[in-house]
């Protein structure tokens, strides 16, 4: 019997089987704004706001209409524009890079600590310049950047941070939730995050009650009160109907982050030594929004997992500064040696909540099968350094 014929199905995130288990909270809650017509700014969006305040024990949220708003926004709080310039890392999600230039800022990239795939401190304290106004460290994968020394170089500097935590929902570092060390944060609420939404969704977290009102008037024309307009502002607000759903989902997160952490737990204990697993620092709590392995020869491994029903994805496969639509900031080829390499590397394996320990062990044995049978070329530590 083939592979093909044999092989089971492993889908690189699943979010049917997380409906499937939640279905009637979930459906009473739709059904309730549906019941009350409450589609926009409605009270659901007010009382998410408040939770997921409370949830990332920080004084105020703001709910917008998706993460890269959410980035836009914040950054917009503290009047960034044009002639400023914002730090963030070469290895990011280009919606980072885009929500800095959306505000007419010049983003600045950095490259990556080679084990952990964030923002390098010292390289970050090499890239300041006079025009350097902010900050934006991502919490790439969930994994929590090391905000102690971001933090010291800001103050010393003067300089505004913002955390990119759209992919780390309730991640900790130092015991501390991620979104409380910078000036503010920003949330996605993508479908396929820690806490997605049936849709698009975003949020910014501060301790400032100036910023947080700052954003709220940004995000919705410029407007305390409907048709009094106190600035220039935008259509970026949250929906009723997927702050209903999230409320549902917030009181899950904590079991399926748990979760997440008993899969890569053990993927790192099955998967061959010859594979680079996910380095944890000792001040980290990750959430593993991801769980990203290297392996050379990346591309034939993908396919060959996909021949035996195994999804995967890379994340991501073309640094910010050699994508097409970032070649006006300047950088060439070789800027970001780390970046670059691992981009050749990285390849994400299904993780979701819903996982059993069956399936990665069906995804680890694969991939100990590939190894043996295609005999790449060594010399990858089983960790990173």
């Amino acid at each position: 019997m083939s592979i093909q014929q044999n092989q089971r199905r492993i889908p690189f995130v699943d979010l049917a089987a997380q409906y499937d288990s939640i279905a009637p909270e979930v459906d009473e809650a739709i059904a309730r704004v549906l019941r009350g017509a409450d589609f926009i700014l409605g009270a659901d969006v007010a009382a998410f706001e408040r939770e997921f305040a409370d949830y990332c024990e920080i004084e105020h949220a703001v709910g917008v209409d998706s993460g890269t708003s959410a980035l836009e926004l914040a950054l917009r709080a503290f009047n960034i524009g044009p002639g400023d310039e914002v730090i963030t890392q070469a290895n990011t999600f280009v919606a980072t890079v885009f929500a800095i230039a959306y505000t007419g800022a010049t983003p600045v990239l950095v490259d990556v600590d080679p084990s952990t795939y964030n923002m390098d401190p010292e390289l970050l304290e090499k890239a300041i310049t006079p025009r350097t106004k902010a900050i934006m460290p991502v919490h790439l994968y969930g994994q929590p950047a090391d905000m102690d020394p971001i933090m010291e170089i800001a103050r010393r500097y003067g300089l505004i941070v913002i955390e990119d935590a759209c992919q780390a929902h309730g991640a900790r570092y130092k015991d501390r939730r991620v979104g409380t060390f910078g000036h503010a944060a920003a949330f996605s609420f993508y479908p396929a995050k820690n806490l997605g939404a049936y849709g698009d969704g975003g949020m910014v977290v501060t301790a400032d009650a100036q910023v947080a009102d700052a954003v709220r008037l940004l995000g919705n024309y410029g407007q305390r009160e409907k048709y009094h307009h106190l600035q220039s502002g935008f259509n970026r607000r949250l929906d009723t109907l997927q702050a209903a759903v999230m409320r549902i989902k917030l009181r899950h997160l904590d079991e399926w982050n748990a979760a997440r952490r008993r899969h890569a737990e053990r993927y790192s204990e099955v998967l061959p030594e010859s594979v680079v697993i996910p380095s944890v620092p000792s001040y980290a709590e990750p959430v593993w929004h991801l769980y990203v392995i290297r392996v050379p020869q990346r591309d034939a491994m993908r396919a060959a997992l996909a021949e035996r029903g195994i999804a995967t994805g890379i994340h991501y496969p073309i640094p910010i500064h050699l994508q097409p639509a970032c070649r006006n900031l300047g950088y060439e080829r070789g800027a970001f040696p780390v970046t670059e390499a691992v981009a050749e590397q990285i390849l994400s394996l299904p993780m979701y909540p819903e996982m059993s320990n069956d399936a990665i062990d069906y995804v680890a044995s694969a991939i100990r099968d590939v190894l043996e049978r295609e005999q790449p070329a060594p010399g990858l530590a089983r960790t990173a350094d």
